[in-house]
């Protein structure tokens, strides 16, 4: 029995037995002389007695016969019935003390179940909170003399379960949020091994938190900047702020990191987190600004130049020879002409990227939206001696614009002409899966290297400048067409292949019945 009440009962036992065992050997020590000497005594009583009787009746006995009789009478009292008297004695104090012994066990055992058995209750309840267990009550009675500590107790497991439920509430929100944040989060101990890491840190670096929970930062693989990094953290020991180009994935990715100390009470240095921001698509961004700038003044500087440059030769004396003003002349209304356009596409452009700008959706044929689009730039094919081959069998509907998509259809016309050879083909077809319609335009132009793909929706990007200046673009046509595209919920695809041709290919949700 491991509760107190089975201890006290089980050491009150023992005293007492002990006690009892004790009082029985002193007992049966002191009783056989006792006995004998009561026998003795008794024996001399009666010979004297019998000596009375003997000199009543005037026979006279001289000593030694007296002895005699005295030792008769004491060899026959201590004979059998002394010993029959000392067994019976040793059973009555056995039963007796039996007796004794469990009358005593059955009074501690409810004297000590008042006292113990609600101490033992107590016990297993803190025993039960030591666990973990913060829904464990004690069993309260008013009458008990414990029941103040009782009390106590439930008091005590109801604040830690109060408490609990606050920290698990805290930890789960905070979970939540290191999990969910965009940034990459790592912890790593004073002893260099990593003990926290989020969602967005496994995922940039493919790892798995198996690989590297509780493993030392410089074991798993990670880059050799960020690790340089993370040294210079733990050797200062004073928060820092970094950015650098860490190449994941075989991509060359912008980052800016942060690493701090984690400070515990009394000053003690635990380890350092670590946190991580992506910030290349803002690389990418303020590199795009810096580009739309440059490109922006470049394309407005050469029409400008252009038609400052030969209005003031005219002014100078180039008017008065006809054919030199016809040509002159000539040559500032086309590059008005282009300045015209590039400030009609930039304001084109500005509008599509502008916030809540939306297309008008009605039923729409793409066959027609094709159709219009080649006729208005057959113009252009001609002056080339090329041809359109189209396989368009079966008309395909969707939800757009039809303005807009004959717009995008035509930039991508244009695109085709200007990059193919003379006397090529640019083919057209129309085809239909079951929720988008395709249109696909491929040429046998110039082509394209697979990196510069990503780039040829930028602003102003051109793969061959001179050529691309030299056709009359502006170099926003793709840009506004990805613009439009997204517009109708739709996505554009391009394959190239250099020195064989490009091919376009556009996806619209169908139109829902």
């Amino acid at each position: 029995m491991k509760s107190l009440q089975g201890r006290l009962v089980i050491t009150f036992t023992l005293i007492v037995g002990c006690v009892l065992a004790g009082l029985g050997i002193i007992l049966s020590q002191f009783f056989p002389v006792y006995v004998e000497n009561s026998l003795q005594l008794n024996s001399i009583a009666k010979s004297e007695e019998i000596m009375l009787i003997f000199e009543n009746s005037n026979v006279i006995l001289d000593g030694t016969y007296k002895d005699e009789i005295i030792e008769v009478l004491s060899n026959d009292n201590t004979g059998s019935n002394f010993y029959d008297l000392h067994n019976q004695l040793w059973k009555v104090m056995l039963i007796v003390l039996s007796s004794a012994l469990i009358a005593m066990i059955i009074l501690s055992y409810h004297f000590t179940k008042r006292y113990a058995q609600p101490i033992d209750n107590v016990t297993e309840i803190a025993i039960e909170l030591a666990k973990g267990n913060y829904r464990a009550r004690a069993y309260e009675d008013d009458t008990s003399s414990t029941a103040e500590l009782s009390t106590s107790i439930n008091v005590l497991a109801r604040n830690l379960q109060e408490l609990f439920k606050v920290r698990e509430m805290e930890q789960e929100r905070l979970n939540t949020l290191i999990e969910n944040m965009g940034s990459a989060l790592m912890m790593i101990d004073r002893n260099g091994q990593i003990s926290i890491v989020n969602k967005a840190f496994i995922n940039q670096f493919e790892f798995s938190v198996d690989d590297i929970q509780d493993e030392l930062f410089k074991s798993v693989g990670l880059p050799e900047e960020f690790e340089k990094f993370i040294d210079d953290v733990f050797l200062m020991e004073s928060p820092s702020r970094k950015q650098i180009a860490l190449e994941i994935q075989q991509e060359i990715r912008h980052k800016e990191v942060y690493g701090a100390p984690v400070i515990g009470e009394h000053g003690r240095w635990l380890g350092v987190v670590i946190v991580m921001h992506d910030i290349s698509d803002l690389i990418r961004l303020e590199q795009i600004r810096k580009d739309f700038v440059a490109n922006v003044s470049h394309e407005l500087r050469t029409p400008i130049t252009s038609i400052k440059g030969f209005s003031e030769t005219l002014i100078d004396g180039a008017m008065k020879d006809e054919k030199i003003l016809l040509s002159f002349l000539e040559i500032i209304y086309k590059e008005s002409n282009r300045l015209q356009m590039l400030i009609e596409d930039l304001l084109e452009l500005s509008k599509i990227e502008q916030h809540g700008f939306s297309v008008e959706f009605s039923r729409t044929s793409l066959l027609e939206v094709m159709s219009r689009a080649a006729e208005m730039t057959r113009p252009r094919l001609e002056i080339k001696n090329m041809n359109y081959i189209s396989r368009m069998k079966r008309d395909v509907l969707v939800d757009g614009d039809m303005n807009r998509l004959i717009q995008v259809v035509m930039n991508l016309l244009t695109n085709a002409i200007t990059y193919s050879h003379e006397n090529s083909s640019v083919y057209l077809s129309l085809h239909e899966s079951d929720t988008h319609g395709i249109i696909i335009i491929r040429d046998e132009g110039i082509g394209m290297d697979k990196k510069e793909i990503p780039r040829i929706f930028e602003r102003f990007y051109r793969i061959d400048r001179a050529r691309s200046r030299n056709s009359g673009g502006t170099g926003l046509g793709l840009a506004i067409v990805k613009h439009l595209i997204e517009a109708h919920n739709g996505r554009i695809i391009v394959e190239s292949e250099p020195g064989k041709g490009t091919e376009f290919r556009i996806l619209l949700p169908k139109h829902q019945n």
